[in-house]
């Protein structure tokens, strides 16, 4: 019986808020949430960054090696998404960042720190940082089908993962109203973000459901089955084995959406709208049943 109360206590927090965020979209069609995303990239993703990844206890070595650990997880969702794009003769290189880059910072930060403390959130957020790393580099260069390194060098989460990652490394504390700052800007975050991804489900509009449900599930049904992989391979155990699965079974990122809005053509970017909607459907299901051996097994 404990375990399903803890369940209830790690999901309801955050399914709720996506709520409010569905009721508000559902109220005002036409909710702008540009200040949520203009907030979240210029400065709730850095807080967070280093909010999750200093507070949490994590050293330098844990960073490092969950890092390495994101790097092989991605890497494999990424096989799983082209050989699933290439399938379907859809478009591999621009639709290909619904599978690599899961929502592992609004959604699965929030539900490992609610599942394991704040050591499952800085540990979550190691992993994190190297999707959102991705984000605003490899996100956009598929988008656009071009290199352009100048995006990396104007977004304010690269400079916070560096700076935060040197501090880990040369252990240097964080002053407590630098915390205090942090620690408000990257709660803040969360709650809007996650009622923005409410109100982002009431906006896009799923417009091929069998082709998004075939996506979607190499998004949140095999994405598990790879972080068992990741489990095994390394023999992981405790926060860190709950940590990767739970980051494993996230749905596609709505950052993929507006990265291909702004750089991609309309039928690419209806094909990642579909699978975000419908990868977030069906997490409703699938991240209770993976918590629930998260929780489990790995507690």
């Amino acid at each position: 019986m404990d375990i399903y109360l803890k369940l209830f206590e790690v999901l309801f927090p955050v399914f709720f808020i996506v709520g409010i965020g569905i009721y508000l979209g559902k109220k005002n069609p036409n909710f702008d949430t540009s200040f949520i995303t203009t907030y979240s990239g210029n400065f709730g993703t850095p807080a967070l960054v280093i909010f999750a990844l200093t507070a949490g206890g994590v050293t330098f070595d844990i960073f490092k090696e969950f890092f390495i650990y994101a790097i092989i997880l991605l890497t494999a969702f990424g096989i799983v998404g082209l050989i699933f794009l290439t399938l379907m003769k859809k478009d591999y290189i621009r639709e290909l960042p619904t599978f690599i880059l899961p929502n592992t910072g609004n959604m699965g930060i929030p539900i490992c720190l609610f599942a394991y403390g704040e050591l499952g959130m800085g540990i979550a957020a190691a992993i994190s940082s190297l999707v959102v790393l991705l984000h605003f580099t490899l996100n956009i260069f598929l988008a656009k089908r071009a290199f352009d390194f100048k995006t990396i060098f104007k977004s304010p989460a690269f400079y916070a993962i560096i700076i935060t990652v040197l501090l880990l490394y040369f252990e240097q504390p964080i002053p407590q109203f630098v915390m205090n700052t942090v620690m408000l800007l990257a709660y803040g975050m969360i709650v809007m973000i996650l009622m923005s991804l409410g109100i982002a489900l009431t906006q896009m509009k799923v417009f091929s459901f069998k082709d998004a449900v075939i996506t979607s599930t190499g998004r949140v049904i095999i994405g598990p089955f790879i972080g068992f992989g990741v489990i095994y391979l390394f023999s992981l155990s405790g926060v860190s084995a709950g940590v990767v699965l739970i980051q494993s079974s996230m749905p596609s990122a709505i950052l993929c959406y507006l990265v291909a809005s702004m750089y991609s053509p309309k039928e690419i970017v209806d094909n990642i709208s579909s699978t975000i909607v419908v990868s977030t459907i069906m997490s409703l299901i699938t991240i209770p049943i993976t918590l629930f051996f998260a929780l489990k097994y790995f507690y």
